[in-house]
């Protein structure tokens, strides 16, 4: 049996301020990096280790890594960053408050932006601030212009099978930090989540997401590191960035 640990970063500044992010690289809040404290101490409590982490090229999902192996005193262990892990770009909506998003276009148009599989939301403007096709970073890497989830699963999974599952065959012990979307799409793909189920289907900030695989990388189980009540509350309070008035 294998084990790879899953983890969503801590809660940024723009979740906070509840904007919407993608690929637009914000930091940590001061609660979000309480929570990556948290996710290390409960990883050590339950004695897990680690040879080998991934993340994407985002600065939450890199720092709640780093506090979090250096928790567990394994902040000397190789780390691949790759794009492929980046959360879903949100497009033209990038920096726009959702609440405010919801009262001008509506509560069905943003859910359907926001959790659909296949529906883009709309493609980013060449001037808009938010827009990440000059940045040196991403030199030679295909920038989109508006993601759904179905392109992220395009993404996120080659990297699972063609880098991720030899690793993990050859021993290695993983933990993947990354963002909502791209572990969504993950867990989609491991769990043969249909594209419906997918829409309901929240992901919480900074607790540990434990997946166990068999010899041919099938889910046997996957748990929480968190009492269910914890784990309720940090649901609810993904499902609640965007409500009705």
């Amino acid at each position: 049996m294998y084990k790879v640990v899953l983890l969503r970063h801590g809660e940024s500044t723009w979740n906070k301020k509840g904007l919407f992010t993608g690929w637009t690289d914000v930091d940590l809040s001061v609660n979000g990096v309480k929570e990556a404290h948290l996710a290390g101490q409960e990883l050590s409590k339950k004695k897990f280790s680690f040879d080998l982490a991934y993340t994407s090229f985002l600065k939450r999902a890199n720092r709640t890594l780093k506090i979090t192996l250096k928790e567990l005193k394994l902040d000397k262990i190789p780390t691949i960053v790759d794009w492929r892990l980046n959360e879903r770009h949100y497009g033209n909506l990038q920096g726009l408050n959702k609440q405010q998003t919801v009262e001008k276009f509506g509560l069905d148009q943003v859910m359907i932006w926001r959790r659909s599989y296949s529906t883009r939301p709309p493609q980013i403007e060449k001037d808009n601030k938010y827009n990440q096709q000059a940045d040196p970073r991403y030199a030679g890497i295909p920038v989109p212009e508006a993601e759904s989830l179905k392109d992220v699963v395009a993404r996120v999974v080659p990297l699972w099978k063609k880098e991720i599952v030899p690793q993990i065959k050859q021993g290695k012990k993983i933990i993947i930090a990354a963002s909502g979307n791209s572990l969504r799409a993950l867990v989609m793909y491991l769990d043969k989540v249909s594209q419906k189920e997918i829409t309901d289907l929240n992901i919480p900030t900074a607790i540990p997401l434990v997946y166990e695989l068999d010899e041919k990388m099938k889910p046997i189980r996957h748990y929480y590191l968190a009492d269910q009540k914890k784990l309720a509350a940090a649901v609810d309070k993904v499902k609640k960035q965007i409500k009705k008035k």
